[in-house]
């Protein structure tokens, strides 16, 4: 028996809006644990950069299983002049974000593992 129906067309498989997601990306960049609206906390399930250089990431409610989406802005310019000074420096690039995460090479651009941030070029 196969299933008709695609799993995007599932409404439990569709994330919902965070209400402050100033509050939870100064939390998440933290690395502190996220609080989820039903109570309990949130779970990263993926980290997902966009094609304007921003990220995605999906979240899951330990409690209740609903998923949200959360939205981390592109780099600011000052964010890309921290990184590409460190690289002229000789030092290894990392996430002005996340204190300590070193940026890895995606394609052409260098990003942040946790947040889906591209910071510069490779």
């Amino acid at each position: 028996m196969t299933n008709s129906r695609l799993a995007s067309d599932s409404l439990s498989d569709t994330p919902y809006d965070i209400a402050n997601p100033g509050d939870l990306l100064r939390l998440y960049y933290e690395g502190a644990k996220l609080p989820s609206p039903p109570g309990g906390f949130l779970m990263v399930l993926r980290v997902q950069p966009e094609d304007d250089g921003s990220g995605s990431i999906l979240l899951e409610c330990a409690t209740s299983s609903l998923r949200y989406q959360l939205d981390v802005p592109k780099a600011t310019r000052s964010e890309r002049k921290r990184v590409r000074d460190g690289m002229e420096s000789g030092a290894d690039p990392e996430c002005p974000r996340h204190a300590g995460q070193l940026l890895v090479r995606m394609r052409n651009d260098l990003m942040c593992p946790k947040c889906g941030v591209r910071y510069a070029r490779a």
